[in-house]
């Protein structure tokens, strides 16, 4: 995922969105295309045409601090469209880094820990690149009890959240408002592609998706951006049937780039009984620890 190209990718698809009117200007007649035309958007962010459409055809790669930020409010971007335009602007990124072989990545020993004690808590350790690194029981039995509980500890099988979501046919009957977790997936992953634009992994994982599945493809060229760390998810388990969860994403103070995904139900509830009823269903393991 190059910076100079996602960066235009993305002025275009914002500017697209915008219509005259939003940003306080009178649109006359029929446009060609939707959206503000280029010099608009170059007149509301204070620069001129000419260097905002080098931006958007991915010609300029040093724009300042000041300039980014005016074109973030000229494109009315909330705070997570705003970050993530930064970090596709970032200089640094203009130039090519050499790119080497990446080391297997795996969860601490001590998070494995943690999450294991949260017995009645589902909960799953997620890798920079989506990627599955651990899980506790209840989390396993939640979101992909069809797999091996092992699964994460060996590379080649290792399960990647985003791509059972679009191409396992088990985990898309898994979530009630499927089109929902999609768009919530796409938005955390260009989240991530932002902050990692030379992860050739994650490239990989981009690529593959958008060959294999039109849906992805889709919403990725939508360029949706939001850095999920709560709401609620609806599922339909096939062990207990229908449930809601709230969901907390918890991210250690370290650059691993590794989040803790768990899940809740409020007390009393009809979730809470199908969760009690899913820990006390079939066997419980407990993941092995192994300090890396």
């Amino acid at each position: 995922m190059n910076g100079p190209s996602e960066l235009g990718n993305f002025l275009r698809v914002r500017r697209a969105a915008l219509q005259p009117e939003d940003v306080g200007l009178q649109g006359y007649g029929v446009r060609r295309v939707p959206g503000l035309r280029r010099e608009e958007l170059a007149m509301l962010a204070g620069v001129s045409p000419t260097y905002y459409s080098r931006l958007e055809q991915g010609l300029s790669t040093n724009a300042s601090e000041a300039v980014i930020a005016s074109i973030a409010r000229a494109l009315n971007l909330n705070a997570d469209e705003r970050a993530h335009l930064f970090n596709l602007a970032r200089p640094e990124h203009s130039t090519p880094k050499r790119k080497t072989a990446s080391k297997p990545d795996h969860a601490r020993a001590g998070t494995i820990r943690l999450i294991t004690s949260l017995a009645g808590t589902p909960a799953v350790i997620i890798g920079k690149r989506s990627e599955v690194l651990g899980w506790n029981a209840l989390g396993h039995r939640l979101v992909a009890g069809h797999l091996d509980f092992d699964s994460p500890e060996r590379i080649a099988d290792r399960p990647n959240m985003t791509r059972l979501l679009f191409l396992d046919a088990h985990t898309r009957e898994l979530y009630t408002r499927w089109q929902e977790e999609a768009v919530r997936a796409v938005s955390s992953l260009r989240v991530l592609g932002g902050k990692s634009p030379e992860d050739a992994e994650l490239t990989a994982l981009v690529g593959e998706l958008t060959v294999k599945s039109p849906e992805f493809g889709n919403l990725w060229a939508k360029h949706p951006v939001k850095n999920c760390v709560s709401g609620s998810k609806s599922f339909q388990h096939p062990e207990v049937g229908g449930f809601d969860l709230d969901f907390e994403v918890l991210t250690p103070p370290d650059d691993s780039g590794h989040r803790m995904l768990m899940y809740t139900a409020r007390p009393g509830t009809a979730a809470a009984s199908a969760l009690d009823l899913l820990a006390r269903s079939g066997e419980t393991r407990t993941p092995r620890i192994s300090v890396q």
